[in-house]
């Protein structure tokens, strides 16, 4: 059960403190405080944790300062769009607007490999007008043997460049809890050149222990992907892990699903789900097509698959995209097969805008026969 306050109440309130006092007296009940900033106004929510059938509905919407009551009809309470809800939510960090509505696009590398590369990267993205980047410092590999990354040792260089060229988003995975520390003491010690977005990688989906360490700190906001070899269900259930301990600026990625009837890619592309994530939840969704397909196969037109799998998701209303480039794909430490050439970035970038007029003209055609 959610309690939703009205626009201008908030618990520390007279009104907020009277629903809020009289919530923890209910026997067997837990309230947790959230806010959720819209486009046009700001909400308190109290989540309601235990028996809340036994709680008396009306008794809790007559309450001086609550707005309504909305009984929960997902497993993923906070995070869940549930009935009747057509909010419009998202977060702005380090002056990039990441919502169901906007398009981000984060072109870079998907393994730290040299300074040149680095610099290489973000100068050319700069360039074209993006302000984010995807730049993997820690790598988790199938093999013991495969490069783990450079870790906490590339995070200085790579932060600085980032600032040098004015990127203020970087997306990074991280693979311990112990990786947010090292993160935000370099971003401490490097005076905060740019803004980091953690990564939650399919491997770590169900890790729970490191969902919860994440969720706790609320400085840097989260991109967690669908986990590999589970349901949409669950994948969902993880991000709410992170929104229940506290950090709800979570967007939610489609990578692909680990299954031998997606060959000959990488894996099955599944950015049909975009908007079905956007109908049951409140988070941005983001696609990544490098690790969907996998290859830098294409059709006898020429177009690679890569663009292809990109345009689909983008048509149906993807919010944000991760994408692999390389200045030397074939001396890339991971995943050089996958990777675009920094001469087709113009290309995928005009391809990106073609697709996401139609998803807008789509969009406006909806509204017309809508009026």
């Amino acid at each position: 059960m959610i309690v939703i306050l009205d626009p201008e109440v908030d618990v520390n309130s007279d009104a907020g403190k009277q629903v809020l006092n009289f919530l923890n007296s209910r026997e067997g009940i837990t309230p947790r405080v959230h806010t959720v900033a819209g486009t046009q106004q700001t909400l308190t929510e109290i989540y309601l944790v235990g028996n809340t059938a036994s709680l008396n509905q009306s008794e809790i919407e007559n309450m001086t300062g609550v707005e309504r009551v909305v009984r929960v009809s997902k497993s993923y309470a906070v995070l869940g769009r549930h009935a009747n809800d057509s909010r419009s939510y998202g977060f702005d960090y380090n002056g990039v607007r990441f919502d169901q509505d906007s398009l981000q696009v984060f072109a870079g590398l998907c393994a730290v490999d040299t300074p040149e590369n680095v610099d290489h990267m973000m100068k050319a993205v700069s360039q074209r007008g993006l302000s984010c980047t995807r730049m993997g410092a820690y790598k988790p590999r199938t093999s013991p043997y495969s490069f783990q990354g450079l870790e906490a040792n590339c995070l200085p260089w790579v932060f600085e460049s980032a600032g040098k060229h004015g990127i203020k988003v970087v997306a990074m995975e991280i693979t311990h809890d112990s990786h947010v520390d090292e993160i935000l003491e370099t971003l401490e010690q490097t005076g905060h050149p740019t803004g980091v977005m953690l990564q939650i990688g399919t491997r770590n989906t169900q890790n729970f222990e490191l969902l919860k360490v994440v969720g706790r700190q609320t400085q840097l906001p989260v991109l967690i992907k669908r986990g590999f070899g589970i349901t949409l269900e669950e994948s969902l259930n993880a991000a709410e892990y992170m929104a229940s301990e506290g950090n709800r600026n979570i967007i939610f990625c489609l990578r692909g699903m680990k299954t031998n009837m997606g060959d000959p890619h990488r894996n099955f592309v599944d950015f049909s789900h975009v908007p079905v994530v956007k109908r049951l939840t409140l988070m941005p969704v983001c696609i990544d097509p490098s690790h969907s397909v996998g290859t830098r196969a294409g059709c006898p037109e020429g177009i690679l698959d890569v663009f292809h799998a990109t345009s689909q998701g983008i048509i149906a209303g993807a919010n944000m995209v991760l994408v692999d480039f390389h200045p030397e794909p074939t001396k890339a430490l991971v995943d050089g097969p996958q990777a675009l050439l920094m001469s087709e970035l113009d290309h995928f970038l005009e391809d990106i805008e073609i697709s996401r007029q139609a998803y807008l003209q789509r969009k406006a055609l909806k509204q017309k026969y809508t009026d």
